[in-house]
């Protein structure tokens, strides 16, 4: 009995397709083409007004890229971009693991050396050492990366002596 009912769906399916295929729709431009196409220049001014919009979203991302900017700049000394966005947030701007007077989530950084600077990240990112929050943000990264970090962070005394000077 299954069989027979999924046999006849079939059928009227079938033959529906061939209805719409023989009856020139949309698709074989048929009159029901003209439709789509006015539907497509509708379609093409509501998205000259997303234009607009994303302008203005754009030109809120600058000014939230200016303030990022400017808070990583609150520092005594210049740090990279990539620093900013991964490090800064538990570790403070500079690496003191202070901001505002008040102690971050992540120890302080400043006047360690870059050699143990690296020995830690790897130790994270291989998993001896345990943090779930420096393990997820260092496993995309490779050792080149590793290093590069462990070299900033452990320039971050000599930046800072230079910046006062």
């Amino acid at each position: 009995m299954k069989n027979i009912i999924v046999g006849l769906l079939t059928v009227v399916i079938i033959g529906l397709m061939g209805l719409t295929f023989m009856g020139g729709g949309a698709y074989h431009g048929g009159e029901y083409g003209k439709v789509i196409k006015d539907f497509g220049d509708t379609m093409q001014s509501a998205n000259s007004v997303k234009v607009d919009e994303k302008s203005d979203r754009q030109k809120e991302d600058d000014k939230l890229n200016a303030l990022r900017d400017k808070a990583g700049s609150a520092g005594a000394f210049p740090v990279s971009r990539e620093y900013k966005s991964k490090c800064a947030s538990c570790h403070g701007v500079n690496g003191s693991g202070m901001q505002n007077g008040k102690a971050m989530m992540g120890p302080k950084l400043f006047g360690q050396t870059a050699e143990k600077i690296y020995e830690n990240l790897t130790a994270f990112k291989s998993g001896r050492k345990e943090n779930v929050v420096m393990k997820g943000l260092l496993i995309p990264l490779n050792n080149d990366d590793l290093k590069r970090f462990a070299d900033e962070i452990g320039a971050f005394p000599a930046k800072a002596e230079a910046a006062k000077q």
